[in-house]
């Protein structure tokens, strides 16, 4: 199959009922490993603690959803390679947002909260 069959053929395919309840369940195997990334990592003494934790989270859901795209693409549903893509780029998002404004107001909230 063509590219250009392959990507007509998304557009026009219908996608499963019950996929957004597999994609829900998907990520509670994600939400231990990331549990237990945060219970081991606490203790650390690492400098940007709070980034790595940040990039590790995104960095997980970023790979959720490419496993989203790749069964998205064998199954012809545009509409989940789509959201896997959005995923992505939210994460992205996230993480940039973090870096550049979120970090410094949460460490300035959580600052206040310490001190009371």
């Amino acid at each position: 199959m063509h590219i250009h069959d392959k990507i007509d053929h998304l557009m026009h395919s219908h996608r499963d009922e019950t996929e957004v309840q597999r994609w829900l369940f998907s990520l509670t195997p994600l939400g231990v490993a990331f549990a237990f990334f945060f219970l081991l990592i606490l203790p650390m003494d690492i400098a940007n603690k709070d980034m790595v934790m940040v990039t590790g989270l995104a960095a997980g859901f970023a790979g959720l959803q490419g496993y989203w795209i790749f069964r998205g693409w064998q199954r012809d549903e545009g509409l989940t390679v789509l959201l896997g893509l959005l995923g992505i780029v939210a994460a992205a998002l996230f993480v940039w947002a973090y870096a550049a404004v979120l970090g410094d107001i949460l460490a300035g909230i959580f600052r206040g909260w310490v001190r009371r």
